[in-house]
């Protein structure tokens, strides 16, 4: 059976910076450490004037596209997952790929695009489409494009405000990847949730207390899910194990309660009980409410074992480098997460050839994926082409004012106008409006 995976990815940040600690917490009267500390964030990410959901997009899978020395040709089919997108209709696949053909000689006019819809899981998805697309033996010796994409905008105000961010992250997905081979095995929690929605409207309407008790029993049951056809999920066996981020804070009660769910009779959670003793269960309490009070409890204490912390420590930190300085990128972050991991591998010298990732997706209404990715011999050399340091450390850093300024140009319900902050070069940018409403791109060279 030939291995299909994503054989490279890159990264595209919006090119603004918003200081979490210096700028927004002292102008809205917040101890910094609200942010740092508790959310676990230092900085958010924004598109600049000329950027939107497309031209990320589309500057994500040119670089990748370029640096893989790829034609439209070699492509049958691009995806991209949003939940930001602006039309009912026409899909931001065209889009991008309408950018794509402004540089290249060739067309896409022979690739299938879409536009995938399930809150944040839907990159995950895609991937996951992509991936049946070419076992399936349709793509006629084509790649796929995968793209996610999002700006991930609260309104002004909301307890939500501190998270937002906004970039692209392109993968393509090929046989015989050369950075991870996707595993056939999947395990899904899902269930009819209103935990985050946007019904008609660009903000999300969010139940902040509920959507994170959904989170954790939609990702509790589709660990057991994959349990079920991979068998018995041991912490030991997966090196690294990227999240879907919404800020690293939510990663935090995830991954105590995945690492307490795997731990369950295990040779770990008898060593464990010797300081926190063994996991409560059901049958040794007269309510529901006593148990639950126990197992908050017990995972707590969890959490302050010496055990615990190495393994976090080493398997789930790691994956947090990038999102916590440019916050939620909704369908994109649990493929930063990934891309984070990895290149804290990388650059500390551990050897993961071989080695399997166990990557947790989830979007919200709600539904999570867990599925296990082998990390192909070479994948440093993909890792290492990655520049999203650089990236990072070039955005404009913008001041609370204009940051106001930002937001409402990004707020399809406000009329704001703004020069932009950054030049932009050999890049595509938004540039007005056509003649029945849509958005127009052009590349800057």
């Amino acid at each position: 059976m030939t291995a299909v995976g994503i054989d490279a990815m890159e990264i595209w940040t919006g090119k603004l910076k918003l200081d979490l600690a210096e700028t927004f917490a002292p102008a809205q009267g917040d101890d910094p450490g609200k942010y740092t500390k508790g959310l676990g964030l230092h900085a958010s990410s924004f598109p600049d004037v000329h950027e939107d959901i497309v031209t990320m997009a589309a500057n994500a899978a040119h670089r990748l596209m370029d640096r893989k020395g790829l034609e439209p040709e070699d492509i049958g089919r691009i995806d991209v997952a949003t939940e930001s997108s602006f039309d009912n209709s026409k899909p931001v696949s065209t889009y991008v790929a309408g950018c794509l053909e402004k540089v290249y000689d060739g067309d896409f006019h022979h690739a299938n695009k879409g536009e995938r819809k399930f809150a944040c899981i839907s990159g995950t998805q895609s991937l996951d489409d992509a991936y049946n697309w070419i076992r399936a033996g349709r793509n006629r010796d084509r790649a796929a494009i995968v793209i996610a994409t999002d700006t991930a905008l609260y309104a002004r105000d909301d307890p939500g405000e501190a998270t937002q961010g906004a970039g692209a992250v392109a993968m393509l997905v090929d046989e015989d990847p050369d950075l991870v081979e996707l595993s056939t095995e999947q395990g899904f929690g899902s269930a009819d949730e209103t935990d985050f929605l946007k019904p008609n409207q660009q903000f999300p309407s969010v139940d902040g207390k509920r959507s994170v008790n959904v989170y954790l029993a939609r990702m509790r049951e589709a660990l057991d899910d994959f349990a079920s056809v991979s068998g018995d999920i041991h912490p030991d066996d997966y090196p690294l194990i990227p999240f879907h981020t919404p800020f690293p804070g939510m990663v935090r009660k995830a991954a105590a309660l995945g690492y307490r769910h795997i731990t369950r009779d295990t040779e770990i959670e008898d060593e464990l009980a010797e300081e926190i003793g063994y996991q409560p269960v059901p049958d040794a309490y007269d309510s529901d409410e006593a148990f639950y009070e126990a197992i908050r409890e017990y995972t707590g204490a969890l959490t302050e074992t010496e055990r615990y912390q190495e393994w976090y420590a080493e398997t789930i930190d790691p994956t947090l480098e990038i999102s916590r300085h440019v916050g939620n990128w909704y369908t994109g972050s649990v493929h930063i997460a990934r891309a984070a991991g990895l290149k804290h591998a990388r650059e500390n010298g551990r050897d993961l050839d071989g080695k399997q990732l166990l990557v947790a997706s989830y979007g919200s209404g709600a539904q999570a994926e867990v599925h296990a990715e082998t990390v192909v011999e070479g994948w440093e050399d993909e890792i290492a082409q990655l520049n999203v340091d650089e990236q990072i450390r070039q955005r404009y850093e913008m001041s609370f004012e204009e940051y106001e300024q930002i937001h409402d140009v990004h707020n399809h319900d406000a009329e704001a106008d703004a020069e932009a902050f950054t030049e932009p070069s050999e890049e595509f940018v938004f540039d007005g409006w056509g003649r029945m409403g849509e958005r127009t791109y052009t590349y800057v060279s």
